[in-house]
Order: C-alpha cells, then structure tokens, then sequence
C-alpha cells in the first residue's frame, strides 16, 4: 500500500490541487477544451494569438511593405523570365513580348550545350573568377585594416573626418571613378606628363591589358572599402571596454589587444560577410568593366555579366543570353552554399543557422 502525501492532520478533500504548468483541474494527460484551452495551449507555447501580434507589429509591417513589394518586382518577379532560357523565344512572334513567350516553341537544353561548348563563355568565366579572388584577396582585407585604424584614433572630431573622406568615394558613379583615374593614370594623365617633363617616356596604365584585372581592383578598393568598414566599426562599438581594460592589466599591448579581444569580436561578421563576398563571386562588376571594354579590348574585359549584355541586349539572343544567367545563378548559389557550411563547420553562423 502506497503512503499518503497529505499532510498529517488534512484530508485528502482539502489538499489544494497541483499547479500543472497551467493545466489546473485538468487530469494528466488530458489537453483543456473550450476558448480556456485553445489559450493555455498558446501560453504554453510561449506565443502569442495574431491579432495581438498583428495590433502590436503592426506599424512596423507596414512599413517594410514598400521594400517587399521592390524585391517582390524586381527580384522574385523576373525569375519567371528564365523559361526562355529552354525556348528559342523570339520576342517577335507577337506584337507583345510577354505574350511571345507562350508562343515560342521549346528546345530543352540546347541552349545550355551552346554555352558549354562555346570558348567565349569559358573565357569570361575565367576572367570573373580571377578578378574574384584578387578582390578578395587585395579588397576584403582593407574595409578590416580601415576600421581597426579608425576605431583606434582616439579624437572623435578626426575619427569623424577620416569616415567622411573615406565614405565619400562610393557615392561617386563609375564614369566618375574611371574618368578619375583616366586623368591619373592615363597616357594623357598627370604621371604620364609629369614623367614627359622630365625627359621620361610617358605610360598608359589604362589601356594594358595585363595589368588591367589590377586596375579594376585598385579602382574598386578606392571606391567601397571607405564604404565597407561602417558594418566592422559598428562590430566593434559593440565591444566592451572593460575587455580592453581587463586585457591591458593582464599586461596585454596594443597589438596583443587586437589580436585578443578586437579580432575575436570582428569574427562573426567577417565570416558574414566573407560568405556573402563568395556568393556574389561571379558579379565583380557589369558597369566598371562595361565602361573600359573598349580600352583594353574584350580579351581582358569580358566577364560573366558582360558576356550575358553582349549576346542578350546587343546580338539580342536572349534564350542564350537567359540560359548564361541562370548557370550564373545556380553556381552562385552552391558558392553560398558552400561558404556557409564551411562557416558553420568553423563555429560561425553564416547566413542561416544549422
């Protein structure tokens, strides 16, 4: 016989019921009925009914309605378009481009095997990933460098300063930059005077094809890195400053703080956006390299979204020119991919959790 818990001197009719989590009166096992239940259920799953959810977000929704129908048009909307890319589609056929869809016959993946047998696509493709890893190589780092050099000036008025002068480049166009540089390092540019002046033979780095994948990438350090350091330098106001002190009575230098408590905090955005730089390997730039195709020939100009304007828009082949973008697409996607699984597999969220 099982030994009572009621307390000596109380009855079993007066002991007061347990507290279930909120299943009061109800028998073990057995889930409440009526409005009460369906509330407790909610309660217990720690969330709240719609309409609450709804009267108290509501603004905020609202607010991002705007942004959401823009990459509702102009990003999900055009993905319907990539059918062409298994059509000989003719916008011809009809007096309405849409409607022509319907009416151009389907040839499967002949388009794609036009691409994968055609040197030029090859070649585009080679010039997209080695402009890729010399951006990312020479590019990445410096938004980095930028910030811990910034973050260390301890003045707030020349901190203020150096991220004006910094920023302001990447509001500048690309016809500004190239033409910048133009008058810098063109045979008509300032070296190249000021070096005739002198008795020297002059030099135009803007028309070199060798070195052309080196001009593309000091052009595009000199107008975003001022622009990317903003995401590292909030990552670091984030970090306490009871870390640096707690490193600096430990005895720890100025070096051995960055390397320490700094870098450590710079971590998770650094993987961030290194899977993000990944991802966006095969688009290194359409209108810097657009603008200057001419100069140093298409041998060294042409990359993947370059490829895809010239057969789409000038010889106007567009199943072929749709089929290029969607094998783009696709490897971008598995670089994503791939780059995220080799941050989680470094500790690092990535993009999206596990």
């Amino acid at each position: 016989m099982s030994h009572s818990t009621v307390p000596r001197g109380t009855t079993e009719a007066q002991t007061p019921p347990r507290d279930d989590g909120g299943t009061t009166g109800t028998a073990k096992g057995q889930a409440p009925s009526g409005k009460g239940g369906r509330g407790l259920r909610a309660k217990r799953a720690g969330r709240l009914p719609f309409r609450i959810r709804w009267r108290r977000d509501r603004t905020l929704i609202l607010m991002t309605v705007p942004a959401l129908l823009l990459v509702l048009v102009f990003n999900y909307v055009p993905i319907l378009g990539n059918v062409v890319a298994f059509q000989d589609y003719d916008p011809y056929l009809s007096e309405n481009g849409f409607v022509a869809v319907f009416e151009s016959p389907w040839i499967g993946f002949e388009q794609f095997e036009r691409i994968f047998a055609d040197s030029a696509f090859w070649h585009a493709v080679r010039n997209t990933f080695v402009l890729f890893f010399l951006q990312l190589v020479l590019y990445f780092p410096i938004p980095i460098l930028l910030a811990l050099l910034i973050n260390s000036v301890v003045r707030p008025r020349v901190r203020a300063v150096a991220q004006a002068i910094m920023y302001l480049p990447h509001f500048f166009s690309w016809v500004l930059v190239v033409t910048v540089f133009m008058q810098i390092f063109g045979g008509a540019g300032i070296i190249a005077q000021t070096l005739r002046r002198h008795g020297y033979e002059g030099f135009d780095l803007m028309t070199n094809p060798e070195i052309f994948k080196y001009l593309v990438t000091a052009e595009t350090v000199w107008k975003d890195a001022g622009w990317g350091i903003i995401v590292f330098l909030a990552a670091l106001s984030s970090v306490s400053n009871d870390l640096y002190e707690a490193a600096a009575m430990d005895g720890a230098g100025r070096w051995r703080r960055m390397w320490h408590v700094t870098l450590p905090a710079l971590r998770p955005v650094i993987a961030l956006l290194l899977v993000l730089r990944v991802g966006d390997a095969l688009t290194v730039g359409f209108e810097q390299l657009l603008l200057q195709r001419q100069a140093v020939g298409v041998a060294a100009s042409e990359v993947l979204d370059t490829y895809v304007w010239w057969n789409g828009i000038r010889n106007q082949d567009f199943s072929y020119a749709a089929a290029a973008g969607l094998v783009k697409g696709v490897v971008g996607l598995g670089l994503v991919l791939t780059a995220n699984k080799v941050a989680h597999l470094m500790g690092e969220q990535g993009v999206y959790k596990k």
